[in-house]
């Protein structure tokens, strides 16, 4: 029998999936789960991107587009940084990705040769580990805490170039699972530690829009140069429609192009055409952040009331990261048995930070304040009964 391929076994399971896929049997069963594991909008897509959709339907023709994407949308895309940030760039530096998954695939291929070594954060988004896995690259998890309030710094950068070679750097701000917006002189002095070390910058700012201190920062604002991976999904409530995008230098342009044409030919056209209305679904948009605003503020005051008050800063997203070391040190365990015993889907830490996560947890506040209410009493009744 022919063997698998020895990357492919390298990849770790999401486990905040296995989560979901526990909680689903429950319910099938009878019972009754809050959850909080997974990090997605429980409103619906906003009624005028799906209506623009519901047009598009009625023309008929469902086709091909552009393998960079429609004209139209990275025009609109374009004008947005323009918009929010006051960044120039030019619409041909855009390309329309198959989510924010779609453009870090297309990204790490055209920016890193096989084996090289990237680094990223540790906590951090477990999919940035495994996609570099799948594709024969390796990750460098870096561990931050909160001397840096949990984001990399260039001298956190410089010492693991020293001890091996980088050929890039990835950040995410607002953070999965942290929550943590980095401030723009943080970024700023990221970006320029990865120009004097000659390393490829990838920000991920998928959760831009979702802050509630300050607004948080496009890395383009420190090197127009830096490749940046956006998405509908979170902001525009649109994870299902596989839609997101990249700004990239334009050296790279031509490039992508060749791979998405041969990867995926190009993005559902009907969820470009819901990309390019979202931008118009502020309004719709605003209300239901003003929805997690008030998870938030609920949870940063009721969680310590049950003995959970040891968390990271939450600027942003709808994350809030615990340390539970004060009840466990098998984060597995300790979730599993809140979803069986009390009712609550939480993700474990160790889906985050494979060194540090056996004590720690993430729970998502992008349901409603009722969930959260609820999941905070099932939570401390059951700790209680100990």
């Amino acid at each position: 029998m022919p063997a698998l391929a020895a990357r492919a076994e390298r990849v770790s399971p999401f486990i905040v999936m296995d989560v979901m896929n526990q909680a689903a049997a429950i319910e099938r069963n009878g019972g009754s789960v809050v959850h909080m594991e997974v990090g997605q909008p429980s409103a619906p897509t906003p009624a005028s991107i799906r209506a623009a959709a519901g047009r598009a339907l009625e023309h008929g023709r469902i086709g091909y587009t552009q393998a960079l994407g429609t004209d139209s949308l990275r025009e609109r895309i374009a004008r947005h940084y323009r918009d929010a940030y006051g960044a120039g760039v030019a619409a041909q530096r855009v390309v329309v990705t198959t989510g924010s998954s779609g453009g870090f695939i297309l990204a790490f291929l055209a920016c890193f040769q096989p084996g090289a070594r990237v680094a990223i954060t540790a906590p951090g988004y477990p999919a940035y580990r495994n996609i570099l896995i799948a594709l024969g690259l390796e990750p460098v998890a870096i561990e931050v805490g909160p001397e840096t309030r949990f984001a990399l710094t260039p001298e956190l950068i410089a010492r693991a170039h020293a001890q091996a070679p980088l050929a890039g750097v990835l950040t995410m701000s607002p953070a999965n699972p942290t929550g943590v917006v980095m401030a723009p002189d943080a970024i700023a002095a990221v970006a320029a530690e990865c120009r004097k070390l000659g390393l490829w910058y990838i920000s991920d700012e998928i959760y831009h829009g979702l802050t509630y201190e300050a607004p948080a920062t496009t890395a383009l604002a420190a090197d127009p140069d830096a490749i940046i991976v956006n998405s509908f999904s979170k902001y525009y409530c649109m994870t299902g429609w596989r839609v997101g995008w990249l700004v990239v230098p334009e050296r790279l342009v031509r490039t992508i192009e060749r791979l998405q044409q041969n990867l995926s030919i190009s993005v559902p056209y009907l969820s470009q055409v819901a990309g390019e209305a979202a931008f118009e679904a502020t309004a719709e948009c605003e209300a239901i952040k003003a929805g997690y605003a008030a998870n938030r503020a609920f949870l940063l005051k009721a969680l310590p009331e049950i003995g959970l008050g040891d968390f990271l800063p939450v600027d942003g997203a709808f994350y809030i990261y615990l340390d539970i070391g004060r009840y466990s040190n098998d984060s597995m365990a300790f979730c599993r048995d809140v979803l069986n015993h009390a009712g609550v889907a939480i993700t474990p830490g160790l889906d985050f930070d494979e060194s540090r996560g056996a004590r720690t947890m993430r729970l998502s506040f992008a349901g409603s304040l009722t969930e959260c209410e609820q999941a905070v009493e099932r939570i401390g009744a059951w700790l209680k009964r100990g």
